[in-house]
């Protein structure tokens, strides 16, 4: 497994900046389970309101893997901080997509009383975790992935 940058030319498309120089996500600590991802830019986000970040980053994996997104936990702590689609499934194949496999992330500050969270560029704000997974004796998955968030149709 490894991470990569998306192409400057997908990057361009996708968060309308021209480089991406966005770093790799890593473990702060030995111990870490979670890849820290870093903001590509500034963001503020107030009780109640959400953004999409288009992260830079995609990830390689064997089959039988999956990368599973969540917010960092402090955040989620302190902020309510979730994603939107509470865990991020990132597929082993999405990797090949005609968007290079471009992981997005986006988030909700859900806090139950007012508040506001702003992340600078560079800052870990969401982390990202490796799992194996299994399959049933009789799966007979076939269908091809083109794409993300449910481009599969099923």
């Amino acid at each position: 497994m490894r991470f990569e940058r998306v192409s400057d030319a997908r990057f361009s498309v996708d968060a309308g900046r021209t480089v991406n120089d966005v770093p790799l996500p890593k473990r702060a600590t030995s111990g870490s389970a979670g890849y820290d991802f870093f903001a590509p830019f500034d963001f503020t986000l107030r009780t109640g309101e959400s953004i999409r970040i288009p992260t830079g980053i995609r990830a390689k994996m064997e089959p039988g893997w999956v990368l599973l997104l969540f917010p960092r936990s402090g955040l989620g702590f302190r902020y309510r901080l979730q994603l939107d689609n509470t865990v991020g499934v990132v597929d082993s194949d999405y990797y090949g997509s005609d968007n290079e496999g471009h992981i997005f992330i986006k988030l909700t500050l859900d806090a139950r009383e007012p508040k506001e969270l702003t992340v600078k560029r560079g800052e870990a704000f969401a982390q990202g975790v490796f799992v194996p997974y299994g399959l049933t004796d009789d799966d007979s998955a076939d269908a091809v992935r083109n794409g993300g968030f449910g481009s599969t149709s099923h």
